[in-house]
This record gives structure tokens, sequence and C-alpha cells, in this order.
């Protein structure tokens, strides 16, 4: 394992991954060792866990559509895919990028290096059995890696006959990966106990979950509104947070719409998780600065809880009975430690999860509060994780722009099936005339009555026109702005029109651009554009 060194860190780090794997390495991994935190919590950081690219969780009751999910990203099969309506992937399944499509069995995984799995080790033979890594060459998974799982079943039966702990094995991922996807079918609402149970194991990773209610376009509008308030309200019951989770509806595979009616809602919801999707990689480096620092802080608690029970312990007789005590009043311990420490309730582990853990353990063995050790992590925390906080800002500077590209994330970014093309200020994109010429006829009536001078109306006489649009004035603002091509603080009949028609793309519900596409520059402007 690492060495216990303690010795204070050059300045200076290479890059966001190699600084925070030196930090673990010599700061917060001794903590850890010392409490035993990976007996309670969570296996030791290993260098492929620094390394590797964002991962996405996919987690949904069986036939949800989480395997057709992924191909509709990849737009292409992997090794061991298998779609049907019955529960048919009983395997957890890691979609990575490789020079030749194969799979590589769980034994065989977990002890590559290379990759970020080797702690699943201790879920032993019978998840090993069920887990593979299906490599493809595919431009999605250069960015990105997926983990398909097994749908969830209903009933206390299937969870025993797995023969692994399923929610743990899920909880194992949850803290690794950059994004989980909830999947739900329209069409299938019912939340099984075994995935209440899923969904609480990942409670401390709300901020890396989204919701995706799929199959939508199977019903109308009025089902759809019905369907999506049960979701929010089971939703509710489960993860018990005044924040509300952000929930994706559509229909995500390459296939017609069954209920067409819904198509403009289905294109902005998949535009927005797209987006969401795309933007892991720039993030990554960040995400794995966050999960680093809520696992100190943990490793912090652990630190002060077992030397609690350390201290408690008589040195001869009574041991067991006093054990017994402890793990009893561990809520009151709990308390304690918070105002002693001046520590967040927040960040203390589940109550009863830690006394049952405890049972097992020798007290006897447990190490006694060592102040070294605490003011390094102190001291990680408050100097050394804001100079990689800025670090990650340096790099995402220097680095172009890294989106996950390929396979479905294509299809939407430019041509006419680009998510908004053709609509709002994107209107008139592809046609030879000027778009607001169709409507000037009727804005020139409203011009003239404005008493233009030499041609122009001031700015006084336009805003009292504009402002019957009851529009706030930072828009109306931004409008003149971008109708005042030629910027003389006057509007032409032209530059009036244009101004109007930025109105309409407006009140429309459409977003205003942030400077004027070239198809909507006035036909008489355009050369004072092309020259500047």
């Amino acid at each position: 394992m690492f060495r216990k060194n303690l010795k204070k860190d050059p300045e200076l780090f290479q890059n966001v991954s190699e600084g925070l794997r030196r930090l673990y390495r010599t700061k917060l991994f001794p903590l850890e060792d010392t409490y035993r935190f990976h007996d309670f919590h969570s296996p030791a950081l290993e260098d492929a866990d620094f390394d590797n690219k964002p991962m996405v969780l996919l987690v949904g009751q069986y036939s949800t559509g989480k395997t057709t999910f992924i191909r509709h990203l990849m737009e292409q099969d992997f090794p061991g895919m298998r779609i049907g309506p019955e529960p048919t992937t009983d395997s957890f399944i890691a979609v990575m990028h490789g020079e030749q499509d194969g799979v590589i069995p769980g034994n065989a995984l977990v002890v590559d290096p290379k990759k970020p799995f080797r702690k699943l080790n201790a879920f032993g033979n019978a998840f090993l059995n069920r887990f593979m890594c299906a490599q493809m060459p595919n431009p999605v998974l250069e960015s990105i890696s997926i983990i398909d799982t097994p749908g969830i079943l209903s009933g206390e039966k299937q969870r025993i006959s797995r023969g692994y702990d399923f929610a743990a094995v899920l909880e194992w991922f949850a803290e690794r990966v950059d994004r989980i996807i909830l999947l739900f079918d329209a069409h299938k609402l019912d939340i099984s106990d075994e995935f209440s149970e899923v969904i609480r194991a990942l409670k401390n990773h709300e901020d890396k979950m989204r919701v995706v209610l799929n199959k939508a376009d199977q019903i109308s509008t009025q089902q759809l509104m019905r369907v999506y308030g049960a979701l929010m309200w089971s939703l509710g019951k489960i993860i018990n947070t005044p924040e509300v989770v952000r929930v994706y509806i559509g229909s995500f595979w390459a296939q017609p719409l069954l209920v067409p009616d819904n198509r403009k809602l289905f294109e902005a919801e998949e535009q927005d998780l797209f987006l969401d999707i795309q933007s892991l990689p720039r993030n990554a480096a960040l995400r794995k600065l966050n999960d680093l620092i809520k696992r100190a802080r943990l490793a912090k608690v652990q630190a002060y809880i077992i030397s609690s029970l350390k201290k408690e312990m008589p040195s001869m007789f009574g041991k067991e009975s006093k054990k017994k005590e402890l793990i009893s009043n561990l809520g009151e311990i709990y308390h304690r430690i918070e105002k002693e420490h001046q520590i967040s309730p927040g960040d203390f582990p589940n109550l009863a999860k830690m006394q049952e853990l405890l049972n097992g353990q020798d007290f006897s063995k447990f190490a006694a509060l060592k102040p070294k050790l605490l003011e390094a992590v102190e001291d990680m925390l408050a100097n050394d994780i804001a100079r990689l906080m800025a670090m990650v800002r340096q790099e995402e500077a220097a680095m172009p722009s890294q989106i996950v590209k390929g396979g479905a994330f294509e299809g939407t970014m430019t041509g006419p099936f680009g998510h908004g093309y053709g609509e709002g200020a994107s209107e008139g994109i592809d046609e030879l005339e000027w778009v607001v010429g169709r409507d000037k006829p009727s804005y020139d009536e409203i011009f003239y009555t404005l008493s233009p001078i030499n041609g122009k109306v001031s700015g006084a006489a336009a805003k009292k026109e504009m402002l019957k649009s009851k529009l706030p004035n930072t828009v109306l603002g931004k409008i003149w702005k971008l109708a005042d091509v030629d910027k003389d603080g006057l509007l032409d009949d032209e530059e009036f029109a244009l101004a109007n028609h930025l109105i309409k793309v407006k009140l429309e519900g459409h977003e205003l651009p942030p400077t004027l596409p070239e198809h909507l520059v006035p036909p008489s402007k355009r050369g004072i554009v092309l020259q500047e």
C-alpha cells in the first residue's frame, strides 16, 4: 500500500490529476488507514481512479431502456449487449473504448491496474461472474465510459438470489462515476423495494443524479402530465430532500415517435440531457476534486469516532459490555463530537449502518487520536485544495473545448436537424430573402406614425412603441443594441422592423442571440457589418 509520509508536499504539481494523487497518498490515506476508513466506508483509491475517463452509471428497473439508451448514444451495438422486454441484462457491463471489439470477464478486469475496478474484488465471485467490460472503438467512448447495470426486480426473493449486495455495488460505482442516470418507464412507474433501497444508497450523490422518464412518446400529453406528477411525488418520498431532481422527458432510441404531439418538448429535453453529458469531460477534474473533499471530511469524522470509542474502552476488564454500551449510545457520541469539533451533522455516517459495522470490530485495536494526521488533512483542505482549484481553471483555459463527440451527439450539433434550427432568431437562416421583410409592411405603418426625420426615428419615439410589448427594460435594451446596426442612436425603417421582429421572437418564448446573425442584418446595412 502507500507509505505513511506526512512531509509537506512541494508547492508545485504537474497537473490536477497528479496533484490529487499525491495529496491522497501523502495526507489523506494515512488518516484513512489508521482509523479503518476502508473497513467502514470505501476501499482505498488507486492511480486508475485519478486517471480514468468520466463515467456514466445507468440504473433502473428492468425494461426501462437502459441498454437501448447506451446504444442510442453510441449508434452502435456493443459486445455482450442484449435487449428485450424481459429482464435481459443480468450483468454489470462497463462499456469502454478499445482498439478492437472484445469482452473482458470480471475476474480478469479486477486485476488490471489500468482499469479503475480493482477494489470490486471485495464483492467476491458471485459478483465478478456478473461483471464484464465491453471494449470497442467508438468516438463517444473516447471521452466517457458507460456502466450498464442489471434491471432492478421486485420483491425480496430476487434480491437475495443475486448472491451479492446489489445496493453496495451500486454505491461503490456511485462514488466513482461523474453522472448517475435513473431511468423510468412512462408505463411502469411502480418503484420496487429494491429500487427504493438503491436510490437511498445513492443518497449522498444527489449532485450527480439525473432522472430520465423514457418511452414518453407512447402516451398522450394528458397522460404524460399525470405520469410526470406521479413520478415527482414518488421520488420526493424516497429521496426526501426539498430540492427537485432534474427529470428529462423523452424517447431515447432511434425509432419513430408513436405519439408525435410532444416532439418539440422531447427534442428540447434530449438536447439538455446531451449537453449535460457532453460537459462531463470538461468538469471531470473538478468532480474528482469535489469527491476527494467529501472523502476527506468523512475520514476526519471517522477518526474522531474511532478515537472516541478507543478512549472510552477499559484497559482490562468489561470490554465486551462496554463495547455494547458504546454502540448503543453512538448517537450521543456523534452529538458530542459535533459540538466539540464544530462538525456539521450532515458529515456523519448513517447511524444504524455504523452501529452494525462496529459490532464486528475489536475496539481495543482502535487507534487513539493522532493530531498530526488530522493536521495534515486540515492543511490539505485549507491550502492544497485551493491551489488545485486554481489549476483546474488554468487547465480548462489551456485545453481546447472538451466535449463528448460522435454517435447521437453529432446528429443534433449542426445542420437543419440541430435543436432550434429555423426557429426563433434562426428563422430564415437558409433563405435568400430577408426574413424580416415578410412582416415589414405592417411594421412600416407603425414606423411612419412616429414622425421620422430624415427617414429615422429617435430613441425616445422608438422606446414608446417598444414598451407596448411589456418586455422588461433589460430585454428591450438588448433588442435596441441588436437592431441599431449602424450605432447612430436612431432607427431607420429596416432597423425598426428588425427591432419588432426580435420583440416577436422573444414574445414567442425564444432566446435572443448574443450578436446579430448574418441573415437578420438589414440588406442596406450588410456592407457596414462586413467592414466591421
